[in-house]
């Protein structure tokens, strides 16, 4: 039983990382084409699939592209910090959180900007140099790994003393998350058209 309650604990937290990780780079994505005049058609905040902002009207392509990696690293990252600061539980938790932003953020600009794909093929192609690109999402995934180091011992502790109670409450969790962006709007946010 205890194997069992690892597991679920452990693959249910993984893909709630992946979840909030893919609803923090759209709300950066939309927070952006808000701000800046632009007119979103749709956020598809789909759980089974990768999510993407479509705009009918997008007066500053370039800000509003480079928002999804902006907010999708340094939201987790100012999370963490008050987290730590504030000595709360669960810190361990909240700091691999962050090292998984930041290395799938990061790997999917740097990797994007060399097999010319997603946001920063977009970035490319609206004048961001490649080697920017490839530079920023290197310096966001090394920085994942950096929030990873060391964080080895305290995380596999607290996943081995995961007891059924806490994976079933991190199932709960992913429920929720999926349910919220179920009734937020379907699996698409229609805003606009």
């Amino acid at each position: 039983m205890k194997q069992f309650s690892m597991a679920l604990f452990l693959i249910s937290y993984l893909y709630l990382c992946w979840l909030w990780m893919m609803y923090l780079h759209e709300s950066g994505h939309v927070v952006a084409a808000l701000l800046t005049g632009g007119r979103i058609a749709r956020v598809v905040i789909d759980p089974w699939r990768f999510s993407y902002t479509e705009l009918i009207h997008n007066p500053r392509p370039l800000v509003v592209t480079w928002a999804g990696l902006v907010v999708g690293s340094v939201v987790p990252v100012l999370v963490w910090y008050f987290w730590h600061w504030g000595r709360l539980p669960g810190e361990p938790l909240i700091r691999f959180f962050v090292g998984f932003c930041l290395v799938a953020n990061g790997t999917y600009w740097a990797g994007g900007s060399l097999v010319e794909a997603g946001d920063a093929a977009d970035a490319v192609r609206l004048g961001t140099p490649r080697w920017m690109c490839l530079l920023t999402g290197g310096v966001a995934a090394v920085a994942g790994l950096g929030f990873w180091h060391t964080l080895g011992p305290r995380f596999c502790r607290l996943t081995r003393t995961a007891t059924l109670r806490m994976a079933v409450v991190m199932c709960l969790l992913v429920g929720a998350t999926i349910l919220g962006a179920l009734l937020v709007g379907g699996t698409t946010l229609d805003m606009g058209r």
